[in-house]
């Protein structure tokens, strides 16, 4: 080994001895007859000492060295007079005796820093530079760290590892594939997984009754914070099960992984149907860090003459508590929120319950104060707390109160850091009407089970039936989803005509997996969880990006390595491809 020790192990017990460490240089302070460097690994920053008057050769060549220079330094471990108690190794310096230049660096782009001058796009660019950060380094090492566990944990519950293929069959269903042309089969082509849905369920044909897999999926989907073009995924089934057996198993990861990373007792996670949570709340995956559920005054404003209550589907809202004091510019700003084009209300009322127990609106013209008092009273308000109110068509309307009602969480400060409210999603709708095509899509995938006692229904009333399936949502996140599946080739098959295949279709895209329901299938089920989202809310992260090694950006562009890319003519014609002279 070129070095004894590391940068960030050192402490006032190895005072005295000589030793070698390597590293990058943070930054070099020239004092007078001093110099300080702060040599930097993956494990710390350990502070270097030279001194003119001892050794002025020695101290005027490191006066040379530049930022990011890797150098082998040997020295002497001493107390330090100005200890730092910011960092582990603040209480020793190493006098250095001498030291080699191992590879000269360019200056940076940015600085290497916590607080660093980089923009996105100039970070991701010099990517292998922005992962020298400790601020992102502690992101893999928090990734690194929840993926042991995680084995840890379903190892010894009897899960087996088993890789499933990366080159597959393309499917209509779900996000769109990428796709990949086959040379040895001109005009065909493999998909890259967006999960390994129909391979875990064979294995559990097969016998492997506990399965996991860390596995890398893709899905080529336009991008936000959380989605990236490829990500991990946490993916596990389980046979003879029950619903029931699938949330307390993964509700025992869970807690393993808040315990063993956080040291966090979240409690017992609470179940909400998916029904209420869009009554509730306004969507499936609800913040529970603050209540703030919403109201229904549809019976109670309608028929005094204001016409866009009486017109409403719904007239929905939540209660601001000790908000009444707001400012017609704070109310105005909130009216501009909910109008943007991202969420596109076409409004906001609201009512005051003062301190002084008087009662205002922005409708006093239609409603008189007995009126408000009802309001109120429907609410939970009291005095000194603000209503804000909708009105409109139920989805759109619970979708808009859902993005105010975590707007006004922010700006109240109800959603601390550090403080994790997990839930379980269930009894999920097991299909979705989309208008544009007249037909069903499944809500989760089409291997899902119905609710056994909505099975009598799926062929005459399919947008009624329950689905057996579960989220788990963390603050707000959908950490992860799944289902007891269908084992069954009759019942699959009329799902499949459900949602609109033919005979044909269903046993051209799905015939292996429906030929092996024929040879002993077993109940199953399983769970799939966003590894990169799970980290990324366990570290109090919006981004997902922060915690993959090299990630795309929000156009799919890998700009480091500038992917993707075009292909030499020759490569296409191997692959039997060719691109017309529109440029498709």
């Amino acid at each position: 080994m070129l070095r004894t020790h590391t940068c960030g192990e050192l402490r006032m017990t190895h005072l005295g001895q000589e030793v070698i460490l390597c590293g990058w240089i943070q930054r070099s302070r020239d004092l007078g007859g001093m110099t300080f460097i702060d040599l930097r690994d993956r494990y710390g920053i350990t502070q270097m000492v030279f001194n003119m008057e001892t050794d002025a050769p020695l101290c005027e060549s490191a006066r040379k060295l530049g930022r990011e220079y890797v150098v082998s330094i040997t020295g002497v471990v001493m107390e330090r007079s100005n200890k730092n108690p910011k960092i582990p190794t603040g209480d020793i310096e190493i006098t250095v005796k001498q030291f080699k230049i191992l590879s000269e660096s360019a200056l940076p782009p940015f600085t290497i820093e916590d607080q660093t001058d980089g923009g996105d796009e100039l970070r991701m660019k010099y990517r292998y530079l922005d992962l020298r950060r400790p601020a992102v380094r502690k992101n893999l090492e928090l990734r690194h760290r929840m993926a042991i566990e995680t084995r840890n944990f379903l190892n010894n519950q009897q899960f087996i590892e088993i890789e499933t293929p990366c080159l597959i069959k393309s499917t209509p269903e779900g996000a769109r594939d990428f796709v990949v042309p086959s040379r040895m089969n001109p005009g065909e082509f493999y998909a890259l997984p967006q999960s390994p849905q129909t391979f875990k369920q064979l294995l559990m044909i097969s016998g492997f009754d506990r399965y996991f897999q860390i596995v890398r999926c893709f899905r080529d989907e336009d991008l936000r914070a959380d989605r990236q073009p490829e990500f991990t995924q946490i993916d596990c089934e389980m046979s003879f099960v029950t619903q029931e057996d699938i949330l307390s198993t993964f509700e025992g990861l869970a807690k393993h992984l808040f315990s063993s990373i956080l040291g966090l007792d979240p409690g017992a996670f609470p179940r909400l149907s998916y029904k209420d949570a869009m009554e509730q709340y306004g969507n499936d995956k609800p913040d529970l860090r603050f209540d703030m559920r919403f109201f229904d005054l549809t019976n109670e404003v309608s028929g005094k003459g204001f016409k866009v209550f009486d017109e409403a589907w719904i007239v929905i809202g939540i209660c601001a508590k000790g908000c009444a004091g707001y400012s017609r510019k704070q109310l105005d700003e909130l009216t501009e929120y909910i109008k943007r084009p991202q969420i596109g209300a076409s409004g906001l009322i609201y009512a005051r319950h003062g301190a002084d127990g008087s009662l205002k609106s922005s409708v006093d013209k239609f409603y008189s104060p007995d009126d408000l008092k009802k309001w109120f009273l429907v609410a939970g308000g009291e005095p000194g707390d603000l209503l804000l109110i909708l009105a409109g068509k139920p989805e759109h309307t619970r979708k808009a109160l859902s993005e105010l009602r975590l707007e006004m969480g922010r700006r109240l400060g109800l959603m601390q850091e550090g403080d994790f409210k997990p839930l379980w999603v269930v009894d999920f709708p097991l299909l979705e009407w989309d208008e544009e095509t007249r037909r069903f899509y499944a809500k989760h995938h089409p291997f899902t089970s119905p609710k056994p006692e909505d099975i009598p229904i799926l062929d005459t009333s399919p947008g009624e039936v329950r689905a057996n399936a579960y989220d788990l949502v963390i603050n707000g996140v959908e950490i992860g989803g799944g289902s007891i599946r269908i084992h069954d080739k009759q019942l699959q098959k009329r799902m499949f005509a459900v949602l609109g295949f033919t005979e044909e279709e269903a046993q051209s895209q799905f015939g292996f997996l429906m030929n092996a329901f024929e040879f002993g299938a077993p109940p199953h089920g399983g769970i799939a969880f966003g590894f990169d989202r799970w980290c990324a809310v366990f570290s109090g992260s919006d981004s997902i990006r922060d915690f993959i090694a090299f990630p795309k950006n929000n156009s799919g562009r890998d700009v480091m390595i500038d992917s993707p890319a075009g292909i030499r003519p020759e490569q296409l014609k191997e692959l039997k491809l060719r691109i017309d002279a529109s440029g498709q």
